[in-house]
Order: C-alpha cells, then structure tokens, then sequence
C-alpha cells in the first residue's frame, strides 16, 4: 500500500509541476559535396537520436548553456545563435525512475571546429545526416518538425530573389 501512495504522490507532482526547462544546439555544417548536414547523437541512457542540450547553468545565458553541451556532448565549437530557433517537449527519466515533462529551447550552431577528445566522447555516437535523415531519426514530433524547418530557413534563395536583393 506504501508504494501505491508514493506512485500516487509522484503522479501528482508530475502533473502539476510546469515543465522543466534546458537548452538544446543545434549544431549544423554547410559541406561543399553534401550541403546542409545537422549533426545527432546517442542518448547515453536508451542510445536513441538526439540533439546536445542540459539543464540551466549558474551565470549563463541559454545560447551559452547550447555550446558548452555541443563541447561536452558531441565535442563540437562554434557560436551559437543569441535567439532560439524553436522549442520542443519531451518526457525526461529523472534517476528517481520518474518522468518529467521538459522544454527544451533550440539554438542553431555553426560548428566551427569538431574535436577529437572530448568529456563524453566514449558514451556517444555521433552522426552527420540531412535535415529529413534527422527528423526520421529523431522520436520527438516537435524535434522532426524543428529540423525540416531549419532546411527550409538554410536552403538557398532562388536567383530570381538573390537579384531583387541586390537591385537587379
């Protein structure tokens, strides 16, 4: 009976807690043979695709917190946008065995440089794909819609566009 009041007691602070909030990076290269290539990885715990991101850090701002988790993740450099590109939502398994539902903000980075060591170099696999490969991969909808829409913003502008820019 103890153990059913304290799955009760945890569902309802699940459920009545707002989200928890962590910044995500969208780390992105522009590869002169494949174009546009987003890079994923391995969760450490169920191994599934996911994108660098962590909780909140004392004294950093969100796109900050996005780049030191590309370094520590995915052993990635490079600056992250000021703004977030989007949000999405998903259920994280706290080390209690309980669920809780998380918002993650989105920055985009441009990798700059990828390094050979890195802190969690041996827990993760790591994997440049195209921003479709990405959103097949990727469980969460949010995540899948974010990655076809950074195709769109990334693809280039038709001729006709490029010369009304330039007064053509």
């Amino acid at each position: 009976m103890n153990l059913l009041k304290q799955l009760v007691s945890n569902l309802y602070l699940m459920l009545r807690r707002p989200p928890r909030q962590q910044y995500a990076a969208l780390c992105y290269r522009l590869d002169a043979m494949s174009g546009l290539q987003v890079l994923l990885l391995t969760s450490r715990e169920t191994r599934r695709w996911v994108v660098p991101k962590g909780w909140p850090m004392k004294g950093k701002k969100a796109h900050a917190v996005a780049e030191r988790e590309a370094y520590e993740e995915a052993g990635v450099r490079g600056k992250a946008e000021k703004e977030p590109f989007g949000y999405f939502a998903y259920m994280k398994k706290l080390k209690s065995g309980i669920k809780v539902p998380v918002r993650v903000q989105v920055h985009a980075l441009r990798v700059d440089e990828m390094l050979t060591d890195f802190p969690e170099k041996e827990s993760r696999t790591l994997e440049w794909t195209s921003c479709p490969e990405a959103a097949a991969r990727v469980k969460e909808p949010e995540l899948k819609a974010l990655f076809m829409a950074f195709a769109k913003r990334m693809a280039p502008a038709p001729v006709e566009e490029k010369l009304r820019a330039v007064g053509r």
